[in-house]
């Protein structure tokens, strides 16, 4: 793969530190048990006496990790909250010698985070794959997870959806979407996951491969094998005890806005769903301002 000797993944990366830097959030690494490591940004660390805020957790997708996924909502949530963006196991710096893969595994190492930095209830946003994991935290620990947010994110899926997405893809396998190795199969998870989306050069998609899909390839196709979601032809999920939002992008063609739709009624009645006109499966990047001001509404007030 050649890439261009000017990186603008390289700079724009840098340009995402400065800003989560002036936000007041800094960049910190913890053993949370004996095999797994966690990257993370987050509050420093507060004096004896001073006033924390409620804590909120970012939870991202597959593809880049969290800052990249979340760059647009940092600034404005971290006048209001806590602000904690870890990076999942495997991606970024973060990493583990355990076996197991699945999003429970997941939600167990985020939770063993939020213990190490001594927050005890907290509510958590997930987007994509990041909203699995956050069902299951909420789900599993409804003593810590407050109010939960699912943005784009299939917790209800069958083996049938993944099926039908790998059409409207025109791909054989999973990983070729999810884990892209080439120009063109980038183009088309961004063709798929963008709305109205404009063209980008080989050199740039090779550059955002080369930065932000190249490490632990081998543990995120094992990520992507050992989800327990959606591997049976009915869904598995239950209820919430905890309010919960869904956001969705109207033409999201990785998640179709039929699963939004179903998901909320699965949910329970503690459950709402915003759909977000021209926004496909990245709304929060794709309508900042509309995605933000919805959060605020949720959370805040």
């Amino acid at each position: 793969m050649v890439t261009s000797c000017l990186s603008f993944v390289s700079l724009y990366g840098s340009f995402i530190r400065r800003s989560l830097t002036a936000a007041g959030l800094s960049s910190q690494i913890l053993d949370v048990d004996a095999d797994t490591t966690i990257h993370f940004w987050g509050p420093k660390p507060p004096s004896n006496g001073d006033h924390r805020k409620s804590s909120l957790l970012l939870l991202h997708g597959f593809g880049p990790h969290g800052i990249w996924q979340w760059r647009l909502q940092v600034s404005f949530l971290a006048t209001h909250f806590d602000v904690y963006i870890p990076d999942l196991v495997f991606f970024g710096e973060s990493i583990s010698n355990s076996s197991e893969r699945s999003e429970i595994f997941q939600a167990s190492a985020i939770t063993k985070l939020m213990e190490k930095v001594g927050v005890n209830k907290y509510s958590v946003i997930g987007t994509s794959y990041g909203g699995f994991v956050a069902y299951r935290m909420a789900a599993m620990w409804p003593e810590r997870v407050e109010k939960v947010v699912i943005s784009s994110s299939g917790v209800n899926m069958r083996r049938r959806d993944n099926q039908e997405l790998m059409k409207r893809a025109n791909l054989e396998t999973i990983e070729e979407l999810m884990l892209p190795e080439t120009a063109g199969q980038l183009r088309t998870l961004l063709r798929l996951a963008v709305y109205n989306g404009g063209y980008m050069p080989d050199f740039f998609l090779n550059d955002f491969i080369d930065k932000l899909y190249g490490e632990n390839r081998k543990e995120k196709l094992e990520l992507l094998k050992g989800l327990t979601l959606g591997q049976d032809d009915t869904p598995t999920i239950s209820p919430l005890q905890q309010e919960v939002l869904i956001i969705w992008g109207e033409h999201d063609n990785l998640f179709l806005l039929d699963m939004g739709k179903e998901l909320k009624e699965m949910l329970g009645k503690n459950a709402s769903l915003e759909v977000i006109k021209k926004a496909g499966h990245v709304p929060q990047l794709e309508q900042p301002k509309n995605f933000n001001t919805i959060l605020y509404h949720f959370l805040c007030v």
